[in-house]
């Protein structure tokens, strides 16, 4: 594995970063000052330090982006992805789950693949939170219908947890995934949603601090958490 790759994986910095470090002369391997950021190490076996202070690689990268609009939820593809976002080495990340292109929101970038399949397991049941804006007013009945499960072209949706901020404003809380499943169940209202934002995945709640197209690694609590009762 290449230096800067491990250093990155160990959150010591971007790349850009690692080699500025290196360049430095605050790296060592094994007791000798490391030459160049691009060096081939033995993440396991071989000693890296970091102003003499033992560096431990982590395999699995956790990362919380805040999704702009204008961005798919995929890896590659021919209009930009939220991995033009990332500037680590993303060899093997890739995003937790979907969110559309209008969307905006937290979005987990990782490479750990069971987390991933247990975050998006529908029998999981795992909740996730949004902002939700939409064109009407609404109306008692149409809480009742949300909380309740909704239909809309033939498909079901189950039931979602409403929390009114305004008339046309409120945070709705579900536990599937389903294709535009928000945008759709608004519709069965004979609504529209004019903004969707996700704030919240299981424990883990998006970092206002973080600029649309910003990210940061996950803490330990928080990679904890989103671990927590895993099966």
């Amino acid at each position: 594995m290449r230096l800067d790759r491990m250093l990155s994986n160990a959150h010591a910095g971007t790349r850009s970063q690692v080699k500025k470090l290196v360049k430095e002369k605050r790296v060592k391997v094994n007791g000798v000052l490391a030459k160049t950021s691009s060096m081939q190490i033995d993440e396991v076996n071989d000693e890296v330090t970091l102003d003499d202070i033992p560096v431990i690689y982590e395999e699995h990268m956790y990362l919380m982006l805040h999704k702009p609009a204008g961005y798919i939820s995929a890896t590659e593809g021919n209009v930009p992805t939220v991995m033009d976002l990332i500037y680590e080495d993303n060899n093997g990340l890739f995003p937790c789950g979907r969110l559309d292109k209008d969307t905006e929101g937290l979005l987990l970038i990782t490479n750990d693949g069971p987390l991933a399949h247990t975050l998006l397991s529908p029998k999981h049941h795992v909740e996730k939170e949004y902002y939700v804006e939409h064109a009407l007013d609404m109306s008692e009945d149409d809480i009742v219908r949300l909380q309740s499960g909704i239909s809309y072209n033939g498909e079901s949706y189950k039931p979602a947890k409403v929390n009114m901020i305004s008339p046309r404003s409120c945070t709705l809380t579900i536990t599937e995934g389903k294709y535009h499943e928000i945008k759709f169940m608004f519709q069965a209202l004979g609504d529209k949603v004019t903004y969707l934002k996700r704030l919240r995945m299981k424990n883990l709640v998006l970092d206002e601090s973080l600029k649309p197209g910003e990210y940061r690694y996950l803490t330990e609590e928080e990679i904890a958490d989103l671990k927590a009762d895993e099966q």
